[in-house]
């Protein structure tokens, strides 16, 4: 059950995803693999904990660290965002294939040549000499992270004896809360004491030893494996569609939507792709994507609410870093101890609410969570320029609460119901949709961050005409400072940008709080589960 809590727990300043899907049956009984004993057990039951550990720290310790990479590859913040929905969006095409891979392959070497190959792209990715380049090395990375999570919760679910898979799932559970805590102060401190490519150097020594211990440790208790199909025009179409999306929204900003040709061709392309992708997983009889889960109300009721929930979740996460940094003179390490505080809650508080699924109906639950995140939202709809750093936190402890429930409560109510074969199938399914909703949301954020500044400091320049009697007292105080007119007019011009962007966080916030509603009403629209928590334990 512990696993099931915190499966659902997403790190407090990341893109990526702590409800990574559960562990694919492998093609045998776990019981099938003699457990280990004494040392041998504590040693590769920590590399796991550290495999674990290492993918959930990656989705969050880039976050702070934005506006570093940005500045130093000599790019605007908004587009340092693509290092965070690049690895985000192949992660979430990487999922569905996830037990593909595992039943082909076996558990053991997926997850070993996952965790390499995870290694060789984080120092690939400090070694980026470029943002492309940089983007490139982080779609590869969170293509082969898919396997890790749920590979790792498998094999240590398959090397405790029956009676200690409390523990095993207490320490896989763990690490899965301690790693998003951990990210955004590690990001911060790293970018600002050393630099922004030891966020990814510091995988290397991890990856190498967690790989090397689970594969002397693990190789012989593979499990078997099978050829089976693969859906592979499904997958290419799935690319197609959801990488153009992406770019679509990445660069719409920069090259005024549709008045560009590009976005047309990335608009169309996708579409296309969208509808043809849909035909073919709908007709296919092995899909990449099990659509037909979305006939069951519990299923897309819950989905769909799960997205909505966790986009607009994921855009705060993105953009309160960015603007503490580039807007409040934040450092990277400050910013990382503001994010923080959210993930101890979550901490603290999930065990509580893991032991109410299955007495309390699950909707009750979901309905503390999404009430939790509006009420986090509209509190930072206060924010003043001159807010202090307790009232940044503030409104984190609160989000913190809605961690704590939300993911563990969606999940009893989109898994509800279904047969146990299927529970894997539509746990991936909706981790996917819910990984690649919170890339766009990334996307849709920070476009809508920039053109409310643009839309707010055209409205205060418009009042702030050069006759006017404030901004003349303004004038004569900054050059009773030593100020000459031009030093004077840059920084009032300064301060008026600051304005802006200070709206255009606010407007923002107020938009969350508010669409906090869509969902909270939705998820009453799903029948009463009745699974509870062997819904979820299911999951595990």
């Amino acid at each position: 059950m512990a696993s099931a809590i915190v499966s659902g727990v997403s790190p407090p300043g990341a893109v990526s995803a702590a409800a990574a899907p559960p562990a694919p049956p492998a093609p045998t009984s776990r019981d099938a693999m003699p457990p280990l004993t004494g040392a041998a057990l504590s040693i590769v039951a920590i590399a796991l904990a550290l495999g674990t550990f290492m993918q959930v720290l990656d989705t969050s310790i880039a976050n702070v660290a934005i506006p570093t990479i940005a500045g130093n590859l000599g790019v605007s913040p908004d587009e340092g965002t693509w290092v965070i929905t690049s690895f985000a969006v192949s992660n979430g095409i990487a999922v569905p294939l996830t037990g593909w891979l595992m039943q082909r392959y076996g558990v053991v070497r997926t997850f070993v040549l996952s965790v390499l190959t995870f290694t060789i792209a984080s120092f690939l990715c400090g070694v980026a000499w470029s943002l492309t380049s940089l983007v490139v090395f982080r779609v590869v990375q969170g293509a082969v992270s898919g396997p890790m999570i749920p590979g790792s919760q498998a094999l240590l679910l398959a090397v405790f004896p029956p009676r200690r898979r409390g523990t095993a799932l207490a320490i896989w559970s763990m690490t899965t809360l301690i790693a998003p805590i951990a990210g955004p102060v590690l990001g911060g401190y790293i970018s600002d004491n050393w630099s922004w490519p030891w966020i990814f150097f510091i995988n290397v020594p991890v990856g190498l030893i967690c790989s090397l211990i689970c594969w002397r440790g693990l190789a012989k208790r593979d499990t078997p494996t099978r050829r089976l199909p693969i859906d592979r025009v499904g997958l290419g179409l799935l690319v197609v569609w959801v990488g153009s999306l992406q770019i679509m929204l990445d660069k719409g900003n920069d090259l005024d939507w549709f008045g560009s040709p590009a976005i047309v061709t990335l608009a169309l392309v996708s579409a296309v792709g969208f509808v043809a992708w849909l035909i073919w997983e709908l007709t296919e009889e092995h899909p990449i994507v099990e659509l037909s889960l979305f006939l069951r109300r519990h299923f897309s009721i819950g989905t769909l609410a799960f997205c909505l929930g966790y986009a607009v979740f994921f855009g705060n996460v993105v953009i309160m870093p960015l603007w503490l940094q580039t807007q409040l003179g934040y450092t990277a390490t400050w910013a990382g101890l503001v994010a923080a505080p959210s993930g101890v809650v979550a901490l603290v508080l999930s065990p509580f609410f893991g032991r109410l699924i299955g007495k309390v109906d699950p909707r009750w639950l979901a309905s503390l969570g999404f009430v939790s995140y509006g009420a986090s939202y509209f509190m930072r709809a206060g924010f003043t320029a001159n807010a202090s750093f307790a009232a940044f936190v503030m409104p984190q402890l609160v989000m913190g609460v809605g961690m704590s429930v939300f993911f563990v409560a969606m999940l009893a109510i989109l898994l509800d119901g279904l047969p146990q074969q299927r529970i894997p199938s539509a746990s991936g399914v909706s981790n996917f949709a819910r990984i690649v909703a919170g890339s766009f949301a990334t996307s849709i954020t920070t476009t809508l961050w920039a053109r409310r500044e643009a839309f707010h400091q055209t409205r205060l320049a418009e009042t702030s005409s050069a006759l006017s009697p404030s901004l003349q007292q303004a004038m004569h105080g900054l050059r009773a400072l030593g100020l000459n007119n031009h030093a004077a007019t840059a920084l009032l011009t300064q301060g008026l940008t600051n304005q802006a962007f200070l709206l255009s966080t606010l407007d923002y916030f107020w938009i969350s709080g508010l669409l906090m509603v869509i969902p909270l009403v939705l998820l009453w629209f799903a029948p009463r589960p009745v699974g509870g928590r062997e819904a979820v334990a299911a999951a595990e």
